[in-house]
């Protein structure tokens, strides 16, 4: 059944925008606090004509657009950024290998009406598409999942890795350590990678996530190749502490770790890809990391009525997760999942017991005028717990505001 009306239980919808009809936006969202009070929120577009929308939300019940760049290139996504400080970093990849635009921007947000890119790392190469995710917390170094000019994949899908990039000169930025996963490469001692035998994703990293509380640690997504652990203590000399896999029997496409470090704790998404649950189970898995060098799986999150959302438009399935972002304008819980499932919307989970987690508030927006679907795609949690939730295909930003 498709459902045209909102859906919401233990949330308030505060306001909405449609970002002047570009309502496309990636995984990169973050708030900017600006010197003269202001907060603004940023979004990367998954996809061309446009780059960065910036809305004014220091008013969350009038969200105000207030700029709007272009993609220097058709064949563009920017996708994914982070801030620090006044300084912006943007992923940029591009659709085919070899294309120009790949790479990182950085940019000086300091005036927010009007965004200056000030240094650029170029990653176009032969077979490199460019850079997907990013990930920057602490203003020196910035975690990618990308290609490089010199990658040489022994699959196009593999093209994909980690890669360290030095930006503590931010006019400047230079790589400063790389990890693949073995056999990915030409030139590995180990040898290429079976592929999944239904859905293969690749063997690519999505993303890695590096925080304040263990800074030698690499939280990986890497695709067909499940949860990977690594220890970059030397960034010239990083080691693989953990792998963890269940592709197959499972479907592949590892798209987030978050790491829970007080309560010793991995929580994990698959992305869904295909329309209709074609390739489910897509889940979020909960995983007891006291041993980091051996994590286990304890529990999944309790998913929606798939007999429901399989049969309304669009992909239904885990995407994202709201990812403890540090930093003054971001909420640290460790005891709530906040969940983007595409067509299904966002969806909160009590976690305190992580052997029987607890669904307690969602909110599905009505599918917007001219779109086929919902695709709720990325959420940001800001200090006082209000909700920036947005859409990939067309809904734009939604802000909500838990009650529970």
């Amino acid at each position: 059944m498709t459902s045209s009306t909102q859906e919401i239980k233990n949330m308030k919808l505060i306001s909405h925008h449609d970002l002047n009809g570009y309502g496309n936006i990636g995984e990169g969202v973050a708030i900017h606090k600006t010197r003269d009070g202001r907060r603004i929120f940023y979004m990367a577009h998954v996809a061309a004509p446009k780059d960065i929308t910036s809305v004014d939300v220091t008013d969350i019940n009038n969200p105000k657009l207030i700029a709007q760049t272009d993609l220097d290139y058709p064949h563009l996504r920017s996708n994914s950024l982070s801030i620090v400080g006044d300084t912006m970093l943007v992923a940029y990849q591009s659709t085919d290998h070899n294309q120009p635009g790949t790479g990182v921007g950085v940019y000086d947000i300091s005036n927010a009406e009007e965004p200056r890119r000030i240094g650029f790392w170029n990653a176009q190469g032969p077979q490199s598409k460019g850079c997907h995710c990013l990930w920057w917390v602490d203003g020196e170094y910035a975690h990618l999942s990308s290609g490089t000019p010199d990658s040489r994949p022994t699959n196009s899908k593999d093209d994909q890795f980690y890669v360290i990039l030095d930006v503590k000169n931010p006019s400047n930025p230079v790589e400063a350590g790389r990890w693949h996963f073995p056999g990915t490469q030409e030139g590995d001692s180990a040898p290429p990678l079976a592929r999944h035998p239904q859905f293969d994703a690749g063997h690519s990293l999505h993303n890695a996530n590096v925080y304040p509380d263990r800074p030698d640690r690499a939280y990986c997504a890497w695709k067909d190749s499940g949860v990977v652990t690594l220890d970059i203590s030397d960034k010239s000399n990083i080691s693989m502490i953990a792998n963890l896999n269940y592709a197959p029997p499972f479907p592949g496409f590892t798209h987030t770790v978050l790491p829970m470090f007080n309560r010793e704790m991995l929580v994990v998404t698959q992305e869904s890809v295909r329309q209709g649950g074609e390739d489910w189970p897509k889940l979020v898995w909960l995983m007891d990391n006291r041993v980091e060098s051996n994590p286990i799986i304890t529990s999944t999150l309790p998913m929606a009525d798939t007999e429901d959302f399989f049969n309304r438009p669009g992909r239904y399935g885990a995407h994202n997760v709201y990812e403890n972002q540090p930093g003054e304008t971001s909420l640290i819980n460790e005891d709530l999942v906040f969940g983007t499932f595409f067509n299904a919307g966002i969806r909160v989970f009590d976690i305190k017991n992580p052997f029987q987690p607890e669904e307690v508030a969602y909110f599905v927006p009505e599918i917007p005028e001219g779109a086929d679907a919902n695709g709720i795609n990325d959420i940001h949690v800001d200090e006082n717990g209000i909700m920036y939730v947005v859409d990939r295909i067309k809904g734009g930003m939604y802000i909500l505001e838990l009650n529970i």
